[in-house]
């Protein structure tokens, strides 16, 4: 009784956790770029009082052996880079990767980070950066007379300008890809770093190399689908209660027992 308590605290414990990430999930529904997680479970060590296979008094083998379990543990939070929808904004320096990819901006500690938000800005000396002031890498510079920005879907960075008949190239955008994305580290913001896990950046020319392309004009959104995780809530609630209902029972089960010297 007293290990059916403990093994149904670890489901309650599994679950709370559960929620937490399929809450982070729905706070995330609205925010640009964003990939869902999910959490992924292990069950514990087992108490072995008999192995598959022993032999049984008469001399026969039993077929089954006797193992209980410990319960369940958290083993991983898994991120999932699909796709997320296309939001059309018309704004000429919103871009979005339609594929596999990641821009490339710099931190201001002088370090990388990977981000699928596209949503871009100029700052005051004309560079490209991210909402956070972030420039992109490698940095882009758009003339300060330039009347039409057209960010072709490899990248290619052109601007029309006043007594130009034809556009100029002024940049080129570069994304990079992983080989395990999963394994990328989360820094808030939208911003992923690189790990062991992850494998070093593979950098390239949209388009090429298994890359995504560019698409300008338009914003990736969440991947985030409410009515899944509205689903995974519901059970993730039924498997706690679940769980206290084996404690209050087990509860019961030991005060019975106590109450026998009486």
């Amino acid at each position: 009784m007293l290990r059916s308590l403990y093994t149904a605290a670890t489901g309650m414990g599994a679950m709370q956790k559960n929620i937490s990430v399929i809450s982070n999930n729905l706070a995330n529904v609205n925010t640009l770029g964003f990939k869902r997680s999910r959490a992924e479970f292990q069950d514990l060590l087992y108490q072995t009082e008999r192995m598959p296979g022993t032999k049984a008094p008469g001399g026969t083998q039993v077929p089954t052996g006797i193992q209980i379990g410990m319960g369940t543990k958290l083993a991983a939070v898994s991120k999932l880079h699909t796709q997320g929808d296309f939001e059309q904004t018309g704004n000429e320096l919103d871009l979005s990767i339609e594929g596999k990819g990641f821009f490339q901006v710099l931190q201001a500690d002088g370090s990388i980070g990977y981000t699928r938000v596209g949503s871009f800005r100029l700052d005051s000396s004309g560079q490209l950066v991210s909402s956070d002031g972030e420039p992109l890498d490698p940095s882009i510079i758009i003339p300060q007379d330039a009347m039409v920005i057209s960010i072709a879907k490899n990248g290619e960075i052109s601007v029309t300008q006043p007594g130009s008949p034809l556009p100029n190239v002024v940049g080129q955008i570069e994304l990079v890809n992983f080989v395990n994305p999963a394994g990328l580290n989360s820094e808030g913001g939208g911003i992923y770093k690189e790990t062991e896990a992850s494998g070093t950046p593979m950098v390239g020319i949209p388009g090429e190399s298994e890359l995504g392309t560019i698409m300008q004009g338009f914003v990736e959104s969440s991947n985030v689908n409410v009515v899944e995780e509205l689903t995974n809530m519901i059970l993730a609630q039924r498997a706690y209660e679940l769980n206290s209902k084996g404690i209050t029972t087990s509860d019961e089960m030991l005060q019975t027992a106590t109450n026998l010297k009486r």
